[in-house]
């Protein structure tokens, strides 16, 4: 008998994650491939509490390890990652081009054959013992298709100190750090109940197949993977094995990756290997460590794990773009949000002082991004700022600012786009 799987709520997901983190400092869950010790060893040399000791993740000053061109008129190279150009998608449609999808490494893309690809599942949260299934066994199950966007929790991080003044470490994300495809695969929730899971089991671990990831003071933490609570992982989780309409390029997860829609890219691990199902909370630092919220404002401890994406607005138009003056322009971009659909965007081109609403291009879609557009006539040359300011269904509208925190997670508050009128 198989748990059935409730909708995803955000305070059932939050509630939960508090409740794990409790359970870790208690001593009652169970810390994968990496020593207590070592994490207290990490926040004694950093002098920071040990949530906080491993916060920011240095990139890899080698090259990016990247299998796939990144033309400048498309990307931006930030050390072991790249970021889209919002501009470079202005052209594209509702879906991402793989060519131009953005990409988060932890360490280097591997090049891994699909015929002798395997998925182990395991754990103390299954009846039976481990199982194996290769990628023809996942292409037979029933197939599900699903446009979603994938966004690093730090998109937007360059935003706390360039607009709000307080620098934070780690990836200087502007907004390109996002990307939308239409993905095919198997329901996680299909494999999990063929492995048989059992009723007592809580949470589900994927785990990638790069290379471990190895801190700038040389503690290993293994290879990256984060937990799901079994609900999330019954809910609207894909194996996923191709991404519009082609199988996954090796840069975005081939053969196989976890799609977690709507919630912060970290929990879409790229080239699943392996999955531990539990019958006990779970702590990586992906998890724990990594990925929640830290600085004044919040717990001393942290807040909960992330989970749901933030809302976000982008202009499609370079930085310091040039407009020409008495000229009629389109204005595009698009915004999305990982807790509704949008309802309404407003603009302003004068810098905050008016605003006035967007048309939308798509049918406003729960885990997908909307694209818009407004005309403009700039009359006067000169600098001039742009802004976009999303509204999703909940009644949740883009502040004017965003709560600092130290890790520069979820920038959501409107962005300054700086324009020269010529």
């Amino acid at each position: 008998m198989t748990p059935e799987a409730p909708r995803g709520d955000i305070r059932t997901e939050a509630a939960y994650d508090r409740r794990r983190l409790r359970q870790w400092l208690a001593g009652e869950a169970r810390a994968d491939g990496v020593a207590r010790r070592d994490v207290l060893r990490l926040a004694a040399a950093a002098g920071l509490t040990p949530a906080a000791a491993l916060g920011a993740s240095p990139a890899a000053a080698a090259g990016p390890g990247i299998v796939k061109p990144l033309p400048d008129e498309w990307f931006t190279v930030r050390g072991t990652n790249a970021e889209t150009k919002f501009e470079a998608l202005a052209d594209t449609g509702p879906l991402t081009p793989a060519a131009r999808f953005f990409v988060r490494n932890h360490t280097s893309t591997p090049r891994l054959d699909a015929r002798s690809w395997t998925l182990r599942i395991w754990g103390d949260g299954l009846e039976g013992g481990p199982r194996e299934f290769t990628l023809a066994d996942l292409e037979r199950l029933p197939s599900v298709t699903r446009t979603a966007f994938v966004e690093c929790a730090g998109n937007g991080r360059s935003l706390f100190g360039s607009q709000q003044g307080r620098p934070v470490p780690g990836t200087a994300w502007t907004l390109g750090a996002i990307g939308q495809a239409r993905w095919r695969g198997a329901r996680l929730a299909d494999v999990l109940r063929r492995a048989g899971l059992a009723r007592h089991a809580v949470d589900v671990m994927p785990r990638g197949l790069d290379d471990s990831y190895v801190t700038a003071d040389g503690t290993d933490l293994g290879r990256v993977r984060r937990p799901l609570p079994v609900a999330k992982a019954l809910d609207d989780v894909l194996l996923a094995y191709e991404m519009n309409g082609e199988p996954l390029p090796p840069d975005h997860g081939h053969p196989v990756r976890v799609l977690v829609p709507s919630w912060v890219g970290i929990a879409s691990v790229k080239w699943v290997g392996d999955i531990e199902v539990s019958a006990t909370p779970l702590y990586s630092p992906w998890n724990t460590d990594f990925y929640r919220l830290f600085g004044p404002g919040h717990p001393a401890e942290g807040s909960a794990p992330l989970t749901r994406q933030t809302l976000k607005s982008a202009f499609e138009l370079p930085w310091n773009a040039r407009l020409s003056a008495d000229t009629r322009h389109r204005l595009t971009g698009r915004s999305w949000s990982g807790e509704a659909t949008v309802a309404r965007v407003d603009v302003s081109t004068d810098g905050g002082t008016t605003w006035h609403r967007a048309r939308l291009h798509d049918v406003p879609r729960r885990g997908s991004w909307v694209r818009w557009s407004t005309p403009w006539r700039p009359r006067t040359p000169g600098p001039a700022t742009l802004l976009a300011r999303a509204t999703d269904a909940t009644g949740r509208t883009q502040p004017p600012t965003t709560a600092h925190n130290t890790q520069g997670y979820l920038f959501d508050a409107v962005v300054r786009h700086p324009v020269t009128v010529v």
